[in-house]
């Protein structure tokens, strides 16, 4: 089988299965002139996936008997785990990309939105305006000062880490490999993240994450789903927090015991979530 690689010349043919605008497509087709690039929403028909080489996909997948040719998926998303069920990205030759590390710092900003929100009440101020009611003493505390902590130390993660030591915060984090400090393999924006690891007062391996959840101020969830992370911040993690503490979930919804999570909540156990994944979405 001919492949990208053994004839420089000879057109590649790319399905991008999402709802992209032309100016997005052109400026693809503009990358190279071998690029042939076709956009089908929401369907791919199947003479299309019969021809593809390469495709751009979130959520849409062929199988392998469709796409004989596909040898590159890219996907839209950092987190793979939806499509590892997949059969055609269990192919051996079936090369499988990510965009990690590209929606880093939108991302850690989002993070630092929901823990300003939370620490200035603005929930309550927002209330207060609309009733046109002047509500005395609903200023809350500054970040400066309070502990965060980073459940999965990635391209999220580091950034967030950065931006919170900037604001005075102590930051404290847990990963897989707790001695492996250093990030590798994922893109970074130059002059964000930690690529060394430097900035946490202490990096805790996830069997600990329960004792660091009990420091902080804000608990941040921004590890992938895998086995070892599925209902990682678990019941007696969130037992052990802080009652005026938060925890804020952009990973996914699995992550967290959500069932705990709704009773630690109900029962003011911690002071409040901000959710940016759930167990069932939409």
């Amino acid at each position: 089988m001919s492949t990208p690689a053994s004839d420089p010349q000879r057109p590649i043919q790319v399905i991008v299965a999402m709802d992209f605008s032309d100016a997005l497509i052109e400026r693809l087709r503009a990358v190279s002139p071998r690029l042939r690039i076709e956009r089908h929403h929401p369907a791919v028909p199947e003479k299309a996936w019969a021809e593809a080489e390469i495709a751009y996909t979130l959520r849409t997948f062929p199988q392998p008997e469709q796409a004989p040719r596909l040898r590159w998926v890219q996907l839209h998303t950092a987190g793979v785990d939806h499509a590892l069920r997949e059969p055609i990205v269990q192919t051996a030759d079936v090369e499988v990309t990510t965009t990690s590390g590209i929606h880093a710092p939108i991302m850690a900003e989002y993070c630092l939105m929901m823990m300003t929100a939370f620490s200035f009440r603005l929930p309550t101020l927002m209330r207060a305006q609309a009733a046109a009611q002047w509500t005395r003493g609903a200023w809350g505390v500054p970040l400066r000062g309070q502990t965060l902590g980073i459940v999965g130390y990635g391209s999220v993660g580091r950034e967030l880490a950065r931006l919170a030591d900037a604001l005075g915060m102590t930051v404290l984090a847990a990963k897989r490999d707790a001695m492996r400090t250093e990030e590798h393999g994922a893109f970074r924006e130059e002059g964000t993240g930690d690529p060394a690891g430097d900035i946490p007062r202490r990096i805790y391996p996830f069997q600990a994450v329960g004792s660091m959840a009990a420091e902080c101020d804000f608990l941040v969830v921004t590890a992938p789903l895998t086995t070892h992370t599925r209902g990682l911040i678990s019941e007696s993690v969130l037992a052990g927090m802080k009652k005026t503490a938060v925890l804020i979930n952009v990973a996914r919804g699995d992550v967290v015991d959500e069932a705990a999570l709704i009773s630690a909540l109900a029962a003011e156990k911690i002071a409040g979530a901000g959710l940016d994944v759930f167990h069932e979405e939409p």
